[in-house]
């Protein structure tokens, strides 16, 4: 029956975007030449299918189960002066705690190495759209959300505070991936933009713009990037598998077999060509 359910729910949200989404791209493309069903659109639809049908609900026990862990860290008093606020207020300290822990969090990614193997999973897409924000190892999906929504959870936010941010960073992050083109003038200094988030995308690993609201945190940081063009290549420079359970495992995988069998596939491809064409 939860099959059933995933698939219905999995189903809406995949017409609903294309609805939202598919419009905006065609109206206000930020790279007019590119079609919908552009390199790589199935494997993007393995990982959205994967995303929404396996990995949401494993990401959600795992958070859950920390949260209640990591309870009593803070005072109960403290967690029910935050909880007893108004909405407003509340939202506006979630976005602002969020949008700081994320940021570094995000920085972070793109330092270290352990990080990186699952973060590159997501910059490996090479073609910008609302079906490519789905790319993303689980493990990874796990860190963001975590950094995102725990922290503030254990300081007693109230899960109606947060379910609605929720939603709506996840709408606006499939936004900032989306082939869209649609310049605010200054207002993308507070609220932030697609043309920012494709940047951060650039084939160079530490082009910036880590921020995921507001590019607040960029600027005060030093992070902040914004041409007036789109970037000429998305992805990153290193070698990376194309298929879903390749990106899936190839994380996972120590350097050293990585190493190894990228040289058996160089050798391999040198004596066939030489073999066929020799």
């Amino acid at each position: 029956m939860k099959i059933y359910v995933y698939s219905i729910a999995t189903l809406s949200s995949f017409l609903l975007l294309i609805a939202i989404f598919a419009p905006m791209e065609k109206v206000f493309p930020a790279k007019p030449t590119q079609n919908f069903f552009r390199p790589s659109w199935f494997l993007d639809i393995c990982f959205f299918l994967g995303q929404y049908i396996l990995w949401s609900g494993l990401v959600l026990w795992i958070l859950n189960y920390f949260s209640f862990w990591l309870n009593d860290i803070i005072p109960s008093s403290f967690r029910n002066k935050i909880g007893n606020q108004s909405w407003w207020v509340q939202a506006f300290e979630v976005i602002v705690l969020s949008d700081f822990i994320i940021y570094w969090g995000h920085r972070i990614q793109h330092k270290v190495g352990f990080l990186w193997q699952f973060h590159k999973v997501h910059h490996s897409a090479e073609h910008l759209d609302w079906l490519a924000s789905h790319r993303e190892h689980p493990i990874d999906s796990i860190y963001t959300i975590g950094l995102i929504n725990l922290p503030a959870f254990i300081l007693g936010f109230p899960l109606e505070t947060l379910s609605g941010l929720i939603i709506f960073r996840g709408i606006w992050a499939i936004y900032i991936h989306s082939n869209v083109r649609l310049p605010i003038g200054a207002l993308r200094i507070i609220i932030g933009a697609p043309e920012l988030h494709h940047w951060h995308h650039d084939l160079d690993r530490d082009r910036g713009n880590y921020a995921n609201i507001s590019p607040l945190m960029d600027i005060i940081f030093g992070t902040y990037t914004c041409p007036d063009h789109e970037p000429e290549y998305f992805g990153i420079k290193e070698s990376f598998p194309k298929n879903y359970f390749g990106q899936l495992i190839h994380p996972l995988l120590p350097n050293s077999i990585i190493k190894k069998t990228e040289q058996y596939l160089i050798n391999f491809k040198r004596t066939f060509y030489r073999f066929f064409y020799q």
